[in-house]
């Protein structure tokens, strides 16, 4: 990098302004928590990045995801940025980038990339917040994006979320006897493969039980505020190649121009 960007010179690099989102969009990511974004990879993306997860999980064997983190019943993979550039598209997306922009207030940075398939008979997780209590409603330090590379069905463990919950300061256990167990508000996000979820990580979310023949699997790029420790330190694993693959404004959507 010749000179340092600040996160809003970076984002506009990447096309994403104020006026990326819809008026629309915007109320639902406030009231809802989340955000349905269409068809943000074609098919030939989907694949090519399938594809190379299932290279990645044949090198890594059991040493997969844990440079961020392991979880049984699923095939787990961390530290993409750094493996291969069919991932970069997280950092390209302008109407993926606005909507965490907008609820990280235009002060951001990615924390982590990583893969998580459940695979059939697995997946099921407790309702839970990425953050822990919010001790501030309305002060949201994290963001998610879910990228869908299945379809996300009733069936096959697609993500659940109950809408509002980032508005409280709350926690599932505050109200559930067991977050595992179904909450009466909780809505399924279920999409087409190619698609993707933004959702605020204090929103109360899970995966759920695939019941299918088949792994369901999806890339979690996940968001904070630059003023955070990373989940994992894009500057200490970033490798010479990848460097060079992404662009100043890039860089600095990883923390790296701090």
């Amino acid at each position: 990098m010749d000179q340092p960007m600040d996160i809003i010179e970076a984002l506009l690099a990447q096309n994403v302004k104020q006026s990326t989102l819809s008026a629309a969009d915007k109320a639902q990511l406030d009231t809802q928590g989340f955000l349905h974004i269409p068809a943000a990879l074609n098919q030939a993306q989907v694949d090519a990045i399938n594809r190379r997860q299932q290279e990645l999980l044949a090198e890594e064997g059991d040493q997969a995801g844990k440079e961020v983190h392991q979880e049984a019943g699923t095939d787990r993979l961390s530290d993409l940025i750094n493996k291969g550039d069919v991932f970069h598209v997280v950092l390209r997306n302008p109407k993926v980038l606005a909507a965490i922009a907008t609820v990280l207030r235009w002060d951001m940075k990615l924390s982590s990339l990583n893969a998580r398939a459940a695979q059939p008979g697995k997946g099921l997780q407790h309702l839970h917040a990425d953050w822990g209590r919010l001790e501030v409603p309305g002060d949201y330090q994290v963001c998610n994006s879910i990228w869908l590379l299945d379809d996300f069905t009733p069936e096959n463990g697609a993500t659940r979320a109950v809408p509002g919950t980032h508005r409280s300061t709350a926690l599932p256990g505050d109200e559930m006897r067991d977050p595992q167990q179904p909450h009466p508000r909780e809505q399924l996000l279920l999409g087409k493969a190619g698609d993707v979820f933004v959702f605020n990580s204090h929103t109360w979310h899970g995966g759920t039980l695939n019941r299918t023949d088949k792994p369901r699997r999806a890339l979690h790029a996940y968001f904070c505020r630059r003023h955070h420790e990373q989940q994992l330190d894009q500057t200490r694993y970033l490798r010479p190649e990848t460097r060079a693959a992404l662009s100043a404004a890039e860089l600095t959507l990883l923390g790296i121009a701090d």
